[in-house]
């Protein structure tokens, strides 16, 4: 029997828990998240991760799997979904890929390219560069070096932006040209169905989840993880924010506010992103009907 993965992408908000889970119990089969932050055992709230009640008893891999001390990169992703979907092809020949991390999903559908390894010296120069003038510095001169990179990444996370700027500054080439984007082989077929609504009310979804989560404890969650806010896995939107308020940077309204927008601005750069995909099928968060069709149609024998 051919192996298929079905992928589930989208903005931030649109509904894909929800949509996946669906899926998953009328294929009877389990989801991979491909969420880069809610791998992460202490960030709960801000990453809107799914509640037990949410999941309805299907198994997911990839959340809680890591602690945000641990280095957990786009290749340790790729390897261990890759041993995870060997696995779960053992007793059925379909699977679920779930999330808007569009790096994971990459990795994990072609590989990654063979970029160099971290410059020591550079690194450092990049992290006084950042403590000095801030992330507007490092999203500028990503912007001279490599435009295309930089207008389809989450420029607001500092450790990418460096690495980008690291690969740029090692090569002499651009991030972009590094990434070669030749194609791994491997053992399934990917489906990707695409979940979009309009932006008036996707806009209108994320304020109202940001502020669930103001109310189930963000702030409080933040204040117990600001001791460690230089690590990469909490250059998150949703703490970030809220370290500046915890600084006084900023005052809490203007965090939320904040907040917001950077995941509208988010939201945004993800459906730039998944509509270079030109086998993806969109189809709206309330129509699951239409996916497992279009999924049982595409299945090979």
């Amino acid at each position: 029997m051919n192996k298929h993965l079905v992928i589930v992408v989208g903005p931030t908000g649109v509904g894909k828990t929800a949509f996946s889970v669906s899926l998953a119990q009328h294929f009877n089969t389990s989801i991979l998240s491909a969420d880069s932050r809610q791998l992460y055992k202490e960030l709960n709230i801000g990453t809107a991760k799914p509640t037990l009640e949410e999941m309805k008893g299907v198994k997911h891999f990839f959340i809680d799997s890591v602690s945000i001390t641990d280095n957990y990169t786009t290749a340790h992703f790729e390897n261990d979904a890759l041993v995870c979907l060997d696995k779960l092809y053992e007793k059925s020949n379909i699977a679920i890929l779930c999330g808007g991390t569009g790096l994971y999903v990459g990795a994990l559908c072609n590989g990654l390219d063979e970029l160099p390894e971290r410059d020591e010296k550079i690194r450092e120069e990049l992290n006084l560069l950042y403590e000095i003038k801030g992330i507007e510095a490092l999203q500028e001169k990503l912007k001279q070096l490599d435009d295309v990179q930089f207008s389809k990444m989450d420029s607001n996370n500092p450790q990418r932006l460096i690495r980008a700027l690291e690969v740029c500054i090692t090569t002499g080439n651009s991030y972009s040209e590094a990434m070669k984007g030749i194609k791994k082989q491997r053992n399934f077929t990917p489906i990707i169905i695409g979940l979009n609504i309009g932006r008036e009310l996707l806009y209108h979804k994320i304020n109202k989840r940001v502020d669930e989560m103001i109310e189930k404890g963000l702030v409080e969650e933040a204040s117990t993880l600001f001791p460690q806010k230089s690590l990469n896995a909490l250059q998150t939107i949703g703490y970030v924010e809220l370290f500046d308020y915890f600084e006084n940077k900023i005052d809490l309204p203007t965090a939320i506010e904040k907040i917001k927008q950077h995941s509208r601005n988010y939201a945004k750069r993800q459906l730039t992103w998944f509509r270079r995909y030109t086998e993806i099928k969109w189809v709206d968060p309330t129509d699951v009907q239409s996916a497992i069709d279009y999924v049982s149609n595409n299945m090979k024998p």
